[in-house]
């Protein structure tokens, strides 16, 4: 007997009650109106935007440096070279965080490159790991494009943290209004016209 169950992924208004429905256009509101207020804020304060941006890849970077530390020091299962890699790589990402933090002062232009590097940067060492990683791990392959995808949008961040760091911002903040006003757009018509008894 074959099993007639299927997996699906999609948000159905017609599957779920009023409260379910309320519930998914309070969170689409809020997510859409989120978006816009980023997406706006970068259009028109793009440098106060960027210390806040700055300031969460500085956190990120602390964060993922003490934890590539803690597993070099405490991986036991891992081999001597990785547990090195994982510190001194841990290490750099934590220094770059700090670094990241301590500069939020800086003039705009001088903090758009420090950030863009700091990212760049951070993008070629998670690479880095993801391939050393990798081993014979089930999803090799996809640590694999990770590592790779990461060490060569590094590479060009890196090279070019300027222009990328500038292109960046402006994507991001049009891509952030759009998702907005579509988030948004869910938010008054999601479950519109569905008869609940």
């Amino acid at each position: 007997m074959q099993d007639s169950r299927t997996l699906a992924f999609e948000l159905d208004a017609r599957t779920l009650g009023q409260r379910a429905i309320s519930f998914v256009k309070i969170m689409f509101a809020v997510l859409g109106a989120l978006a816009l207020g980023v997406g706006i804020a970068l259009l028109v304060w793009p440098g106060r935007t960027l210390a806040v941006g700055a300031a969460l890849a500085g956190i990120y970077f602390v964060i993922a440096g003490v934890v590539r530390i803690a597993m070099g020091v405490f991986g036991n299962a891992l081999s001597g070279g990785l547990r090195v890699l994982a510190i001194l790589l841990g290490l750099l990402m934590l220094i770059g965080g700090i670094i990241t933090l301590r500069n939020l002062e800086a003039a705009t232009a001088v903090l758009l490159v420090v950030v863009a590097i700091a990212v760049g940067i951070g993008w070629i060492v998670d690479g880095i790991m993801a391939l050393v990683e990798s081993g014979r791990a089930r999803s090799r392959g996809w640590a694999i494009a990770y590592g790779v995808i990461g060490i060569v949008a590094g590479v060009v961040v890196v090279s070019s943290p300027g222009i990328s760091a500038t292109i960046l911002v402006w994507i991001n903040a049009v891509v952030f209004v759009i998702l907005g006003i579509v988030g948004l757009i869910r938010a008054f018509t999601f479950g519109r016209g569905i008869d609940l008894d």
